[in-house]
């Protein structure tokens, strides 16, 4: 059996070929992290490293957010939605939830923290530069149309070529 896996650690030691610096909205001021999208010859890597998530004093019920890529170029927005200027998810195909290029999986909360490192073959990183990721405020269900029920946007950085 051919192993693959040896090979994604070069990855860790480069830059990556885009990225997204995250920061919180105003009632979550405290969310930074930063989000890198690696060329890799099977799809892309997408590595995400955030703190300052909301917690749960509940150890039943540890915070889990909806993690997207969404189609808009700015995290800017309005007084009823800060990211408005994100748009809805990223779905140049048109597919339903949760098959759009854009749906990732979940951010888990520890104690503040998340960590996610995922491959991919729904996009390419050249069609995402110029677009948003996304934290929302509640998990994705990953069945309601169109975008899983995923709550708020509580926070957004902009994709940036590397």
């Amino acid at each position: 059996m051919n192993n693959i896996f040896p090979r994604f650690d070069r990855y860790r030691r480069r830059r990556p070929d885009a990225y997204a610096n995250i920061m919180g909205d105003a009632a979550h001021p405290e969310i930074v992290g930063a989000v890198g999208f690696y060329k890799t010859r099977l799809g892309v890597i997408v590595t995400a490293t955030v703190q300052g998530l909301p917690q749960s004093t509940d150890k039943c019920t540890s915070p889990i957010f909806a993690f997207h890529i969404h189609g808009g170029g700015s995290c800017t927005g309005n007084s009823d939605d800060p990211f408005a200027n994100a748009k809805a998810h990223y779905n140049p195909r048109g597919c339903k939830h949760p098959y759009h290029a854009g749906d990732l999986p979940p951010l888990f909360g520890a104690n503040g923290y998340a960590f996610l490192t995922v491959l991919t073959n729904r996009f390419a990183v050249d069609e995402i530069i110029g677009k948003t990721v996304i934290i929302h405020s509640s998990a994705d269900d990953f069945t309601s149309q169109p975008s899983g029920m995923a709550g708020e946007k509580i926070a957004c950085g902009e994709i940036v070529s590397g």
